[in-house]
């Protein structure tokens, strides 16, 4: 029998990093600059700070219940049909973000590499990867997000080190933006690209130490936040703000201005993609795990693989319905924001009304555990 704590701190600090870059990494400098102008670097850490306050709410809520996801202790705290509500949304919400992640890959393959092939065959094979793989327990998930986090990182930090030879500081002054407009409503998108870092609730409980599960949602945090924080001074820094708003996809572009020295490779978007389908698919992993786990638990059952392939064609459905990829970005920004309800001011209530009821669970120590 699998121990059922297995997860170490760096483990579940690569799964955090490897949720949260995705596909949003493409139009996210776009989403700065639109709120920000100049000053869209300070927009993407202002936006880091507030989804780290949720991360670390879910990581507060998951040490006082060690042996609990958020389905699980949601009932505990708020009450059974209360509770079963709130998990309700978040199967909702996460069905629905997954649904919108696939197109949007799909959306970009079409575009950019595949040009012939419809959307939907590239959505749903990315679809049926991720079906496929989600059948397969914690330890094995967790490993494929260990796997897979230097792949992204460190190509993804030297593409955009290479960027930075043709970068000018006059593009990011003034650092506060020049004339910004809608700086609030461009936090609140920036925010809801990091919602995939509620995956948190489920990892918690398969921590060898879940006492450190804020050390390693920060470092997480930290990690990823950065990244972006850098993608979009480095893409700023370029183009400038007025060009990055007239670009669909700027982070690519970036990668499609710089080249290795000498001019070994003299465009470098074929290796960027390469690493962001990775990252497409390790974040599809993590919201489809989440929300098959979370039906399955909601419903009380032992086994979460019955429902990998049960609810594809939900999911296909729903990938399939933005007539274009303008009504997808509207309904990924609206769908984004009303998710901020469900991944940050759900889990404040919860951790509110479990101090004030003075609601904690019990850690069941595993002695397998080496």
């Amino acid at each position: 029998m699998e121990p059922k704590r297995h997860i170490t701190g760096i483990e579940t600090a690569s799964i955090l990093v490897s949720t949260i870059i995705g596909v949003g990494v493409l139009p996210l400098p776009l989403f700065a600059v639109n709120a920000g102008d100049s000053g869209a670097p300070l927009i993407t850490f202002v936006a880091a700070l507030c989804a780290t306050v949720g991360v670390a709410l879910v990581a507060v809520l998951g040490m006082r219940f060690p042996d609990q996801t958020i389905v699980q202790y949601g009932e505990t705290i708020i009450g059974k049909w209360p509770g079963r509500l709130g998990s309700l949304l978040v199967i909702g919400f996460f069905a629905v973000l997954t649904s919108l992640t696939a197109r949007e890959f799909g959306e970009v393959v079409v575009t950019a590499v595949l040009k012939k092939t419809p959307v939907e065959v590239t959505v749903i094979v990315m679809l049926l990867l991720a079906a496929l793989s989600v059948r397969n327990n914690m330890t094995t998930f967790s490993y494929i997000h260990y796997f897979y986090f230097p792949l992204l990182l460190f190509p993804a930090l030297f593409i955009v080190a290479l960027s930075l030879k043709n970068a000018d500081v006059q593009n990011i002054l003034p650092i506060w933006g020049n004339q910004p407009v809608g700086v609030a409503r461009g936090v609140i998108t920036i925010t809801a690209l990091f919602q995939g870092s509620f995956i948190l609730t489920t990892v918690i409980p398969h921590m060898r130490r879940p006492e450190f599960a804020m050390r390693a949602s920060m470092v997480g945090m930290l990690v990823a936040g950065g990244l972006y924080i850098i993608i979009v001074t480095a893409t700023v820094s370029v183009f400038g703000a007025e060009e990055t708003k007239k670009l669909l996809w700027p982070t690519l572009e970036l990668a499609k201005a710089t080249s290795l020295p000498a001019n070994v490779l003299e465009r470098l978007d074929a290796a960027f993609l390469a690493v962001w389908v990775t990252a497409v698919f390790t974040t599809l992993l993590s919201s489809y795990f989440l929300t098959i786990q979370s039906a399955s638990q909601l419903l009380r059952l032992k086994d979460h693989r019955m429902f990998s392939f049960f609810l594809l064609p939900f999911v296909f459905v729903m990938a399939m319905q933005p007539q274009n990829i303008v009504q997808m970005y509207q309904i990924i920004e609206l769908v984004g924001r009303f998710g901020l309800y469900i991944t940050i001011a759900y889990p404040a209530l919860l951790l509110v009304v479990s101090i004030l009821r003075k609601k904690r669970g019990e850690r069941v120590d595993d002695r397998s555990n080496p």
